[in-house]
Parts: structure tokens; sequence; C-alpha cells
């Protein structure tokens, strides 16, 4: 591999954008160019980061080592299969594809052609979850809330798959074990998929994972807290921050103590961490840390997140059919 790691955007929205300026800012790396649907967008973005806009992510393959891929999930598995077809690796974006049969394709391709397979679940990068990862030890129950006000950024995809993703891939990263039983609930309130979700996470181990997510809230919160034995974690997502609870031993015959220890990271940036790991591992040739693997794991739950929530929708739906009929023909009857 080259000292110069050549590199490339497909999709230069509002986060391929970052994508773009992240790597023209590296020392070891050339952005060589982007690309987008949108003509004046990709040269908007070539501009400011003084590269070459494409119409035609095509063109721009034979050109790199690596590229980001952060077009909507509908097309990651068509722009990724090509890309590694063409011996280029890649970082796509959360989730891997759409179904688990595009991200088995998209794994085995990787494999068979040695390349580099990385998904985006930048929150695995935050300094604050990174900062998390030495103090794990047997996590009996977490829970999760990020809750967001409404964007249209993200609709093409229900909220399990916007933001309930995120933190299923971390907790499966720190709960060493099977699941054995998902529960859900959720509901459409402004779009017709799913905005609003709770999942309750069972682990063959005993762990319990409560996560609540929504993208129509009037603030934004985004935290984990991981109870374990002796301690007690608490991650703030959007300030960086981490904040441990342990108990010391009291005098005689007291209560243990509580003694909390702060730590906060404001400067530190997940997606140029995420970025430079990716970079890391195309020159090194390592696996991932959010290998192709990871993210299909991650993907899996999340799809049967989504298949409960509708299928306890199209009973209620059904439920309230039989009510509206059963009302209309007593309405018919009186009549």
């Amino acid at each position: 591999m080259n000292d110069i790691i050549k590199t490339g955007v497909i999709g230069v929205g509002y986060l391929g954008r970052f994508h773009a300026q992240k790597y023209a800012a590296m020392e070891d790396v050339e952005l060589v160019g982007v690309a987008d649907t949108d003509p004046m967008r990709a040269q908007l973005v070539a501009e400011e980061c003084t590269t070459q806009a494409f119409s035609d992510y095509r063109d721009l393959l034979p050109l790199v080592d690596a590229l980001s891929i952060a077009v909507p999930t509908l097309f990651h598995h068509q722009i990724a299969r090509e890309c590694l077809q063409r011996s280029v690796d890649v970082l796509v974006e959360k989730p891997i594809t759409t179904t688990l049969e595009e991200a088995d394709d998209l794994i085995d391709l990787a494999r068979r052609g040695q390349r580099i397979l990385q998904v985006g679940h930048l929150e695995r990068f935050n300094p604050a979850v990174l900062a998390l990862q030495p103090q794990l030890t047997y996590p009996l129950f977490i829970e999760a809330h990020r809750l967001g006000v409404f964007k249209e950024r993200g609709t093409d995809v229900d909220v399990v798959l916007d933001l309930m993703i995120h933190d299923i891939d971390i907790i499966l990263s720190i709960v060493k074990a099977d699941i054995e039983t998902i529960v859900t609930a959720g509901a459409p309130v402004i779009t017709p998929l799913t905005d609003i979700a709770n999942a309750r996470i069972i682990f063959t181990n005993g762990c319990t994972a409560n996560i609540t997510v929504s993208r129509i809230s009037l603030e934004s919160m985004r935290r984990m807290r991981i109870f374990q034995p002796g301690r007690y974690l608490s991650v703030d997502f959007g300030k960086k921050e981490v904040m441990t609870v342990r108990l010391k031993p009291g005098d005689e015959g007291s209560h243990p103590i509580p003694e909390i220890e702060k730590s906060s990271f404001p400067d530190q940036d997940a997606l140029e961490l995420e970025l430079r790991d990716f970079i890391r591992c195309v020159r090194g040739r390592n696996r991932p840390a959010v290998a192709g693997e990871e993210g299909r794991r991650a993907l899996d739950v999340a799809l049967q997140v989504v298949t409960q929530i509708n299928t306890h929708r199209e009973k209620f739906k059904a439920l309230l059919e039989e009510e509206n009929s059963f009302n209309s023909s007593i309405s018919s009857i009186s009549g």
C-alpha cells in the first residue's frame, strides 16, 4: 500500500460532506474526488475540499484505494458491491444494507477479495464510549435513550434503523452473550414508518437492555446507563461525557460510600476517529472494530425489532377494522 491513501466519497449530502472534509484534512490521505447524483452538490463539496466532482460514482472507482458510501440505505448494497468487485476498500454508513441477504453478500465479497468492509456505526468511536470500555465487567442492566427532534433527513428508514441501531450495536459489543428474548413497542406518528419505539432485549447471561428511541421529541437526548456489580456507568453521547460511580466500603457497620468520577472529551471528533481507524485498517490490512459481521449482527437485531413492531401494528389495525365494521352493522340495524 502506498504511503498516501487515495480516497473518495459517494454521496455528499449532510453526512457525506463531513466525510469529504475529514479526508481532505488528513495529511496521509488524498481526497481524489466526490460523487453525487446532484451535480451541483457534488461540485459545491468538491470546491470546498479542493478536489474533483463526479456525477457517476463508477468513474471514481479506478482512481481510489478506499472510499466512504453515504447514500440512502436502499443503495448501499448495489454501490458497495461494485466497489468491492473493483478491489476498493469500503466504509459504508449504517445500516450496512436493507436485508441480511445483502449484508451476507457484501461480507462474502470482502472476504473473498481480501477487502476492508467497515460499517459506519459512529457511536463506537465516540470518545466517551471508548473511555467506557476498560471499565466494563459484567453488565446486568442497560438503559438507553436516544431522542431527537424531527428532521426530514433519515426518514427513508424507520426510527429503529435510523437511531436505535446505534444503541443495539453498542450493547451487542459489550454484552458477551446471545439474545434470548426481544419485546417491542412502537408507532408511526409523523411519517408512515415507525417514529417512536422501545425494545427490551434479554440476554442468555441474564443481562437486560431497555432501549427507547424517538425522532419526534421536543429536545434531544443521547444517553446510556450501565449497571454492573459494584459500579454504575453513565454515558452522554452528545456531551461526550462518561460518569462512573463506584461503591467503596464504608466504616464497619455502615453502607458503602459512592465515589463519583467524571471524564469529558469535548475536543475529540468521533467521525475523525472513525475515518482514521478506517484508513489505519486500509493501510495495515487490519480487521475493523466494526466490520461487516458486526454491522450484520446489529442489522439482524434491528430487523427483528422492526418486524415485531409491524406485526403488532397489523394486529391493531385488524382489531380496529373489526370494531368499525361491528359498529357500522349496529348502526345499520338501529337505523
